[in-house]
């Protein structure tokens, strides 16, 4: 017996040396993949995988840019993407029906953790866009809508909240994989009384740092094309953790603050293409 302990030594280690690695393993295939995001449903993680690029919808008859020429009659509206919350087609990317296009509630944080009055902590343009409200400006710009700097143009999101964009994987804000790096804010500012109603010309942000939330029955869903229908969420209770155990993390509770009034939902011409499926992942946001 004497003789078989070393053996049973070294097949110890070895064994607790498998298990580690093994775990190690594990743990780098929960690392989210460059062209993946994490999401929220049913009050979990879920991974969205996008296989093509977004696609912001401009139909014949509309003017997106203000110009008083529908895009049937002015090619200039076709040459960059006018990604325009508040505003809606008729048909998604595929031409199905906008009623039956599956959507993708992307929460935007529209508060401050500490009443933030600095211009220059609003996020920089990431890529040069001529007229783009960005830095300093974009901040100034902010403070005079709102009182402050939301969450959701800063530079660095304040470390008491977590967003699921921008992109894992290039933590530059106004980016995320496979999204427009840039939305036209000019209906929804005149909506809320912050701008020309009707508007005159876009006014063109960099897309706000996020977080995404799907219907229960869409989980687990092959790849699809989505309707993004951005949140406003006024309330920082109301923002989910990273890891899905509060906030909202569901449809249900997302209906839940907009009826209390603590968030505001509308739709949009901007749509993802991704399949989404559930995920024990936790700790993966930034």
């Amino acid at each position: 017996m004497n003789r078989l302990q070393p053996q049973s030594h070294w097949l110890m280690l070895a064994t607790c040396a498998y298990m580690v690695f093994a775990a190690g393993s594990g743990s780098a295939q929960m690392q989210l993949a460059p062209n993946q995001t994490n999401g929220f449903g049913n009050g979990k993680l879920v991974t969205f995988t996008y296989l093509q690029n977004f696609d912001c919808v401009d139909q014949p008859v509309m003017d997106l840019d203000f110009n008083r020429l529908l895009a049937q009659s002015d090619p200039n509206e076709m040459q960059i993407p006018i990604c325009q919350p508040v505003t809606e087609p008729t048909q998604d990317p595929a031409g199905g029906d906008i009623k039956h296009t599956a959507h993708l509630y992307v929460l935007i944080p529209m508060f401050s953790v500490d009443n933030d009055q600095t211009a220059s902590d609003a996020m920089d343009c990431p890529f040069v866009r001529p007229g783009e409200l960005c830095g300093p400006a974009l901040g100034a710009a902010l403070i005079k809508a709102f009182g402050f700097v939301p969450e959701a143009w800063k530079k660095k999101v304040n470390s008491a909240i977590t967003t699921q964009c921008p992109d894992p994987n290039h933590a530059v804000p106004g980016t995320c994989t496979m999204h427009a790096s840039s939305v036209d804010l000019s209906v929804t500012l005149a909506a809320l009384g912050k701008a020309p109603n009707p508007p005159t010309m876009p006014i063109f942000v960099p897309t706000p740092n996020h977080s995404h939330v799907v219907d229960n029955s869409r989980v687990n869903t092959g790849p699809i094309w989505w309707e993004v229908r951005p949140v406003l969420v006024m309330d920082r209770n109301d923002w989910p953790a990273a890891d899905g155990s509060s906030g909202i993390t569901s449809s249900k509770m997302m209906d839940d603050a907009e009826a209390a009034g603590r968030a505001v939902e509308v739709g949009s011409n901007f749509f993802l293409f991704f399949s989404s499926e559930s995920s024990s992942m936790s700790g993966m946001t930034h």
